[in-house]
């Protein structure tokens, strides 16, 4: 495998695959590698006016015409990656693409100009200090954004708003800490830290605005992955219909033969603005069918990776309680420990329901009766607020690193209220809780890791 240099010039297309009206082919790499790129490549009298869109051929290293469109330059460090970019817009062809970035890396090679990695120019971003770790993944987030909600709370982030956050409750820490490290290097003066420096209302306040960046990132972390709820149940009982009903198309097959579903369906649905992943399943029951077997397993195996189960149960069999507790039985051996389960009891329409708990629901998938009780029901169980107003989008990586902070953050609590206080503990504990804010944003954060994040983008950006 190539090692390669963070430093190496790179180029890559930078607009989607596919056909489209405009294709964009970025370069970047340090000043005298562009600069000499664009003369080799326009010739000695082109000169490109930073930031200016220049009409222009591109050739090929024969005098060739490839196409026509625009250049334009960006000196460093006024640009996407703090390094020196040319962007080169041409027809968004498949054919026209690959063959305008062939030529920019032969007439590169020399230099050293190389096929970007993924995601190699928003860490190129990141390292030149354009951007910190938050924002360049906010820059993916936005990209991959599969509702508005999300790609709102996305571009809060890239603008900074989670990590002006993180910043304002690390000033804090880092301000107290500084204060019981100078008690600590003149033990000499007789202090009482706690009381002069009102260390108490100051923790308080910290913890309390820690909860609140706490509380807006679980919700920012509902927001970016959404929610998959699988649908269990014995045949028939309109698994399917509630799929169709909730999603409002007609994705999955019903008919009244039992076990006409014999694989997994899926389909995303925007419920209030999060993206809610519906999973159709098989039948659960005892078979002979070696195809209608395969897709009972799939069914348990979509169960473990489950964050809402719903066990619907058809209310007009006079065997519901039997049948459903065997399918209940079933499904609960492989979910997940803390998924919660909703029993949804289908075909009210046919039957009324009664003596049924008060957790479960009585709906009509044909009707549409109780559909709004089990959205309501469902959007209870996901926790989400719907302020997507003061929302930013955060990964589990960020929620893990939050909840190791504020272990610390408790710690240091502790020892704030004892009759004497440990200082250098309590100066310790704060230390660490910074370290673990500092991982979010990219001040403590690992080679390995970094590169775990950027080789998820898209080449080009």
């Amino acid at each position: 495998m190539p090692v390669y240099s963070d430093r190496d010039p790179i180029a890559a297309i930078a607009t989607a695959s596919g056909r489209g009206g405009v294709g964009i082919i970025r370069l970047s790499g340090e000043d005298a590698f562009i600069s000499n790129f664009i003369k080799s490549f326009f010739g000695n009298d082109e000169h490109l006016k930073p930031r200016y869109a220049h009409y222009c051929a591109f050739n090929d290293s024969h005098g060739r015409l490839i196409d026509e469109g625009l250049a334009i330059y960006f000196p460093a460090p006024r640009s996407y990656t703090g390094e020196s970019v040319l962007e080169l817009q041409a027809h968004g062809g498949p054919v026209v693409m690959r063959l305008l970035l062939r030529e920019v890396l032969a007439q590169g090679r020399a230099s050293g100009l190389r096929l970007a990695e993924p995601g190699e120019f928003t860490k190129r971003a990141f390292l030149n200090g354009r951007m910190d770790l938050s924002q360049a993944e906010a820059v993916a987030d936005l990209i991959d954004a599969t509702t508005e909600g999300a790609a709102r709370a996305a571009s809060r982030s890239l603008n900074g708003d989670f990590s002006h956050c993180i910043h304002q409750i690390g000033d804090q820490v880092i301000e107290l800490r500084a204060l019981i490290e100078a008690i600590l290097d003149f033990p000499e003066e007789e202090i009482d830290f706690i009381e002069s420096t009102h260390a108490r209302e100051r923790m308080k306040k910290i913890t309390k605005d820690f909860e609140q960046l706490m509380h807006q990132s679980q919700q920012g972390s509902i927001l970016r992955e959404g929610v998959t709820a699988v649908l269990v149940g014995s045949p028939n009982v309109g698994k399917s219909s509630l799929m169709n009903c909730l999603s409002g198309e007609d994705i999955a097959i019903v008919t009244e033969v039992a076990g006409t579903t014999r694989d997994k369906i899926e389909n995303e649905i925007n419920l209030d603005g999060i993206a809610l992943r519906l999973v159709d399943t098989a039948g659960v029951r005892d078979t002979e069918d070696k195809v209608e077997a395969i897709g009972i397993e799939r069914t348990l195996k979509a169960v473990e990776g489950a964050d809402i189960v719903l066990h619907l149960i058809d209310a007009t069999n006079e065997n519901t309680d039997e049948e459903g507790q065997k399918t209940l039985e079933k499904v609960m051996k492989r979910v997940q420990a803390g998924v919660p389960v909703i029993q949804v009891f289908n075909k009210c329409d046919l039957k009324e329901v009664h003596g049924i708990s008060e957790q479960a629901i009585a709906i009509s998938a044909k009707t549409g009766e109780g559909i709004e009780a089990l959205k309501e029901r469902l959007m209870s169980i996901i926790g989400w607020e719907n302020k997507p107003e003061s929302t930013f989008l955060a990964r589990e990586r960020h929620l893990e690193a939050l909840n190791a902070a504020y272990e610390h953050l408790r710690l240091a609590n502790q020892f704030v209220d004892c009759h004497e206080p440990p200082l250098d503990l309590l100066a310790e504990e704060l230390r660490l809780c910074n370290e673990e804010l500092g991982t979010i944003i990219g001040e403590t954060t690992p080679d390995d890791l970094l590169g775990m994040i950027f080789s998820r983008f898209c080449i080009g950006k």
